[in-house]
């Protein structure tokens, strides 16, 4: 997206080595020093895709498919705030560590206070020599809704970067509302760490179905399990989210394997070449789905809810390699999704920053509407 030359020299000279905010790792693993980011700046509105702006406070029908501009102010949405009168769900939490692993046995984490260099012969590959084996320990998160009958199949929900409160009390309303099917709500907390040489990149920005099957073989047997619950086969039936890498991580869960999920929720995508180890049949990483991969591939079985703040990341660490803007890579995700005939809806929210709070607060119910529409 253009930007002044001012603020361009400001961030070349002063953002640093930071991967997605906001993201807690595991207390089981070594954490690095806080780094201060400059703030992101404020880029104008859509310049490759026509959207329609839509009164502040309001949002697009979760029927709409299409490009919307949302804000600047961002009230919650009476959903996602407990109700007295309405069926409380429970939640349960189990803690699953790299040992119990079939998909991800060798945890990695990267030294304290370190990060990576771009490579001279090649400015899309970051290099990372500090990183190493590591085992890991998560919290998964499960919300089992009232109206959950016992020996039934039920569809479900896989969020990344768990818990999520908000999302189970969302559930819970409009699952009471009828505006949702009856499902189960699970939240895995990612491996620790982030981006580039921590076990929560390997996980949430390699473009494969590694993380869907770690998912599918080491999180959802233990659920059904665990909690006395059945839970669907059915692709279309089952759905993922995310945000930041975790969004990019709900893409590659679909994406990769279409015969497990369908549907796709996204806040500030991490769509950017943030791949670690570099690979070269996917040169780009998450770059790679609006350039290559959704062009050059088949319309996939897929619905995709997305969103991205005018205040988003913009190159927050070393590499210069022009594949570091999040308003832009979800920009061109809607670009390459309208060009293919996906139902998707996307919003670029004024007043808002990376994953940011109160956004979600205020579009959550409607997103997962969307992405439970058909």
């Amino acid at each position: 997206m253009a930007v002044t030359a001012a603020v361009v020299a400001m961030l070349m000279s002063g953002w640093k080595l930071l991967g997605a905010q906001g993201q807690v790792p595991p207390a089981t693993q070594p954490t690095e020093a806080p780094r201060p980011r400059p703030t992101p700046p404020t880029r104008p509105a859509l310049r490759l895709v026509q959207a329609t702006e839509l009164p502040d406070g309001t949002l697009p029908r979760p029927t709409q498919d299409g490009n919307f501009i949302v804000g600047p102010t961002h009230a919650p949405a009476p959903e996602t705030m407990a109700r007295e009168d309405v069926p409380k769900g429970t939640v349960h939490e189990f803690t699953l560590t790299s040992g119990e692993s079939t998909v991800y046995p060798d945890g990695i984490a990267r030294d304290p206070g370190t990060f990576g260099t771009p490579d001279p012969s090649n400015p899309a590959k970051l290099d990372v020599p500090t990183s190493r084996p590591a085992p890991w320990t998560r919290k998964v998160t499960v919300f089992v809704p009232a109206q959950y009958v016992r020996g039934t199949v039920a569809p479900f929900i896989v969020g990344a970067d768990g818990p999520d409160p908000m999302l189970f009390t969302t559930l819970e309303n409009l699952i009471a509302q009828k505006r949702i099917p009856v499902m189960i709500g699970i939240a895995v907390a990612n491996g620790g760490g982030d981006a580039q040489g921590s076990q929560r990149g390997r996980e949430y920005d390699t473009l494969s179905g590694r993380y869907a099957e770690f998912i599918e073989n080491d999180v959802l047997p233990q659920v059904e399990k665990r909690f006395d619950v059945r839970l669907t086969k059915d692709p279309d039936q089952r759905a993922t989210m995310g945000c930041s890498s975790g969004a990019a991580a709900a893409l590659s869960m679909a994406w990769y394997r279409t015969d497990l999920y369908h549907r796709v929720l996204s806040y500030s995508g991490t769509f950017v070449n943030q791949q670690w180890p570099w690979n070269p049949e996917t040169p780009q990483g998450a770059w790679g789905y609006h350039t290559t991969l959704i062009p050059n591939t088949p319309r996939k079985p897929l619905r995709i809810w997305m969103h991205v703040g005018d205040r988003d990341l913009y190159n927050p660490n070393v590499m210069r390699d022009d594949m570091h803007d999040w308003v832009e890579a979800n920009e061109r995700m809607a670009q390459a999704l309208a060009a293919k005939g996906y139902p998707y809806q996307f919003l670029f929210v004024r007043n808002a920053g990376h994953c940011d709070r109160a956004v979600k607060a205020q579009t959550l119910p409607t997103a997962l509407e969307y992405v439970w529409a058909r």
